[in-house]
């Protein structure tokens, strides 16, 4: 069939690898947007009663 023209070259490249580079932004994007939802206040250890409740007298 012989050599490809640049503009076929580039457009089988774009073809071929295009989808993965624009789901590779889907992907990037959709993280940035859940680690934001996530809470960051939560640090798996519960306070000590005694530092919220009021001093027994």
């Amino acid at each position: 069939m012989g050599a490809l023209h640049p503009f076929e070259q580039a457009l089988t490249l774009l073809l071929a690898f295009g989808p993965f580079v624009v789901l590779g932004v889907v992907v990037w994007l959709r993280r940035r947007e859940d680690g934001r939802a996530v809470p960051q206040e939560d640090s798996g250890v519960p306070e000590s009663p005694s530092r919220t409740a009021p001093p027994i007298s």
